[in-house]
């Protein structure tokens, strides 16, 4: 195991304002975010990153673990405080990053993740498929699990480029994911996390269902769990506007709060 190599975007946002760092989901880019980010950058100093072998970051070199690619995250973001939101598996790096840098962030959004995602078993065979098949293999299933009845029609561009990216990532980096996904699992640790937390789970979502979002809310010191309606898997993707505002309320709660000890 080693820590991954991971490349941010140059920022937008005012240079002085808060810092606000966007996770990708597993077999996306950057651009997830890219409706998002535009919303909240007159409050925020706004920076994505890309997992190994996707979109800029380049491919992994060897295994990891979700907590390492959440040092790769800590390593490569400016020093100081930042907010967080990440999905999937970058939600999954966000539970990582409050775990094991509990300095660096303020609060994180974690969006249609959970403290443990699917079957080690079926992250094993959907390696060992795009070892063998490609990624590209992948892409009816996940617009499947992605997207929400509607959401392609609403957003064809951006459904479409996000499709591609996961057509274009790296088949061992993204084999390497599964693998890091396989072994995860913080459950018995969320009790641990001290900063503010917004678990997000879309509607329709499949993969990361209302269970997993409530799991997080009440497992951690200061949890809220919120629906993104008419949303699957990829929130940020299908219900931008809606996304940017919980995201702007919750990170402006935090700052309200922030002698308040109850978080609240």
């Amino acid at each position: 195991m080693t820590v991954p190599a991971v490349t941010l975007t140059s920022p937008i946002g005012p240079a002085h304002a808060p810092l606000l760092v966007l996770g990708p989901s597993l077999g996306t880019s950057t651009i997830l975010w890219e409706t998002v980010a535009p919303l909240l950058a007159d409050r925020f100093r706004i920076v994505a990153w890309d997992l190994p072998g996707h979109g800029s970051s380049p491919a992994a070199v060897a295994g990891f673990s979700v907590g390492e690619l959440a040092d790769a995250v800590a390593e490569a973001v400016p020093a100081g405080h930042f907010f967080y939101a990440g999905v999937s598996l970058g939600g999954a790096a966000g539970l990582e990053l409050m775990l094991r840098h509990p300095d660096r962030v303020r609060a994180a959004a974690i969006v249609a993740s959970g403290a443990q995602l699917g079957e080690p078993a079926a992250w094993h065979e959907r390696a060992a498929q795009v070892r063998a098949q490609s990624t590209s293999s992948l892409i009816i299933a996940s617009a499947q699990r992605w997207f929400a009845d509607g959401s392609v029609a609403r957003h064809p561009e951006l459904t479409g480029r996000l499709l591609h990216a996961l057509q274009d990532a790296d088949d061992q980096s993204y084999a390497l994911c599964c693998e890091a996904l396989a072994r995860y699992d913080v459950r018995d640790r969320l009790a641990q996390i001290e900063a503010p937390v917004l678990a997000l789970w879309g509607e329709h979502d499949g993969v990361a269902p209302r269970e997993k979002a409530a799991e997080i809310a009440s497992g951690t010191k200061r949890g809220d769990v919120e629906m993104v309606a008419d949303a699957a898997h990829l929130p940020p993707a299908e219900q931008p506007e809606a996304v940017a505002a919980m995201l702007g309320d919750f990170f402006a709660r935090v700052e309200g709060t922030a002698d308040d000890t109850t978080g609240r």
